[in-house]
């Protein structure tokens, strides 16, 4: 089963963090449809169940950007 979560994420400034969060969110097993918006900060994906929040602050983090919260 999956779930839609909303990120915001810190410290992302344009089309190439924006690029970088998605590749690294999109690596994670179970993740689907990745949209990240640097301009808003916000990412939107949907995840397997079996996805962590730990999976996604790591995922943010080899980003190089900070994961801030998540909802969903």
């Amino acid at each position: 089963m999956s779930k839609e979560l909303n990120l915001t994420i810190e410290g992302m400034t344009c089309g190439h963090c924006e690029m970088s969060v998605s590749k690294e969110l999109s690596k994670l097993d179970g993740s689907a449809n990745v949209t990240v918006d640097a301009k808003s900060g916000k990412a939107t994906l949907q995840v397997a169940d079996t996805v962590k929040n730990e999976d996604l602050e790591a995922a943010v983090s080899e980003a190089g950007y900070k994961l801030v919260s998540v909802n969903g």
